[in-house]
C-alpha cells in the first residue's frame, strides 16, 4: 500500500506503471489525441489501479474553465431541494459534468459567500435556487461568463434563464380550488418570509384568488426553523383554539400540512367535509397518511432536469424570453369537498 504522507501521483507514476510514455498518458487521460484501444486500456488500468486522479485545476489553465456545476439551494433538509438535485444529476451523469453543491439556509450573506468560493474555481455553469439575491451576488452571476440557471421560480426577471413554476399562479389556483368547494373562512400557516420567497408569493396568489370571490383569511401564522409533522400539529392547535371557526387551513409545506392532518383526525374533525386542509409540494413521503392530503405537484424533479438541460446545451431557447414555465398539477386528495356538480 502507498503510503499516504509521500508526495502526490504524477503522470511519471503512471507512465512507470503502464510501460508506456508521459505524453501518450497525458493523451489517454485527457481522452485526446490518437491511441490505440490497447494502449487506452493499459493506460486506464494503471491508473486505475494507482489510485490516480487528474489535477484538473492545472489542465483548466488553458481553457479557464474546471468540469464542475456550481449548484447553489437554500437547505438540504428541506424535501424539496434533493429531488431538484436528484434531476440535475440525472442529466449530469451522461456527460463529463459534475454537480458541486452548496447550502445557503435561506441566509443571503452565506449565498454570496457560498457563489464566491465556487465562482473561483470557474465551474463551467451555475444553477442557483430563486430569482431573489443581493446585489452583490446579482453581480457576480451576471458577470461569470457561463450559464447560469434560477430554478423553482419564474415569477419576475432572470439574470441569464430561469426554470420553474410560478408560486403566485400556483397559489391562485389553490384559491380558486378552495372557494369552488364552498370554504369561506381560511387560515394560512406558513413560514417566516424573510428568505423563503416562494411561499411567499404562493400566499399572495392564493389570497388574491380568494379576495376576488369574496373571501377573506381570517387568520395567519408564521413559523421560523424547518417544516415537520410536530410543528403543524402545534400550529394546528393554536390557530384552531383562537380561529375555531376557520373551514379551511392551507399550509405552505406539505410537513406541516401533514401533522395538521394528524392532528385534526386525532381530535375527530370533519377533515374533508366541514373543514378542509392543502398542503403544497407533493411529497411522495406522505403517501402513507390515513388521508392523502390536497397539494400541488410543483414538478421539482424535471425542474432539475431541464435546469442541467439548459446548462449542457441540449435545451436551446427561441426568441428573448429565457424561461422555462413548468405547470403545477393540484391535486384535491381527500382533504377537500368535492366541487358542486
Amino acid at each position: 500500500m502507498r503510503d499516504s504522507s509521500k508526495r502526490p501521483l504524477t503522470l511519471r507514476d503512471v507512465s512507470e506503471a503502464s510501460g508506456v510514455s508521459e505524453m501518450t498518458v497525458s493523451r489517454v487521460l485527457r481522452n485526446r489525441g490518437d491511441v490505440s484501444a490497447k494502449t487506452r486500456a493499459k493506460v486506464l488500468e494503471a491508473a486505475r489501479m494507482l489510485g490516480y486522479v487528474p489535477n484538473k485545476i492545472a489542465g483548466a489553465l488553458a481553457s479557464n474553465r474546471v468540469n464542475l456545476v456550481a449548484v447553489i439551494v437554500p437547505s438540504l433538509a428541506n424535501l424539496v431541494f434533493p429531488e431538484v438535485l436528484a434531476g440535475i444529476s440525472d442529466v449530469l451523469d451522461k456527460t463529463e459534468l459534475q454537480p458541486v453543491i452548496g447550502a445557503t439556509n435561506y441566509d443571503p450573506v452565506k449565498e454570496e459567500k457560498t457563489l464566491f468560493e465556487m465562482l473561483s474555481w470557474r465551474p463551467s455553469g451555475v444553477i442557483i435556487a430563486g430569482l431573489e439575491h443581493s446585489d452583490a451576488t446579482r453581480a457576480m452571476l451576471a458577470n461569470s461568463g457561463v450559464p447560469v440557471i434560477e430554478v423553482m421560480d419564474v415569477d419576475g426577471d432572470p439574470i441569464d434563464a430561469a426554470v420553474g413554476i410560478s408560486h403566485w399562479r400556483a397559489g391562485f389556483e389553490v384559491g380558486q380550488e378552495i372557494a369552488a368547494r364552498g370554504y369561506r373562512r381560511v387560515g394560512v400557516l406558513g413560514t417566516k418570509m424573510d428568505g423563503d420567497h416562494r411561499a411567499r408569493k404562493r400566499i399572495e396568489g392564493l389570497e388574491r384568488a380568494l379576495s376576488e370571490a369574496g373571501i377573506s383569511v381570517v387568520d395567519s401564522m408564521a413559523y421560523s426553523g424547518w417544516s415537520g409533522f410536530a410543528k403543524g400539529r402545534e400550529m394546528t392547535a393554536q390557530m384552531l383554539d383562537r380561529a375555531p371557526d376557520v373551514d379551511f387551513l392551507f399550509y405552505t409545506n406539505d410537513l406541516t400540512g401533514a401533522g395538521g392532518l394528524l392532528y385534526c383526525l386525532d381530535k375527530g374533525l370533519d377533515v374533508g367535509g366541514a373543514l378542509g386542509l392543502a398542503g403544497f409540494n407533493a411529497f411522495d413521503l406522505l403517501n402513507g397518511l390515513p388521508r392523502q392530503l390536497a397539494t400541488v405537484d410543483s414538478r421539482r424533479r424535471e425542474v432539475g432536469e431541464m435546469a442541467a438541460r439548459i446548462i449542457t446545451g441540449e435545451h436551446v431557447f427561441e426568441g428573448d424570453d429565457r424561461r422555462v414555465e413548468l405547470t403545477p398539477t393540484f391535486l384535491p386528495g381527500d382533504t377537500m369537498r368535492p366541487k358542486p356538480a
